[in-house]
């Protein structure tokens, strides 16, 4: 048995608080409403974000929700 750490990668995300227009153009229109639910185009199929999860772009230029808990435990925020 062998231990690994995870490697340091950078993405960009953003928080979906019903700011669709900015969220849409995040995901350059792989985003949409069905049944009052935002659902995101992802390389796994469509999956539904509720309000607060973050969508993140990951290193492949694909996009995925995250739910807040996990991503305040996972990501820290990036100074540019």
């Amino acid at each position: 048995m062998a231990r690994y750490r995870k490697k340091p990668v950078e993405i960009e995300a953003i928080q979906f608080t019903g700011n669709f227009s900015e969220l849409e153009k995040f995901v350059g229109g792989d985003a949409e409403f069905r049944n009052g639910q935002l659902v995101i185009a992802t390389l796994e199929g469509a999956m539904h974000a509720a309000p607060n999860d973050w969508i993140i772009r990951g290193v492949q230029g694909e996009f995925y929700p995250c739910k807040p808990d996990i991503f305040a435990a996972t990501y820290e925020q990036v100074n540019v």
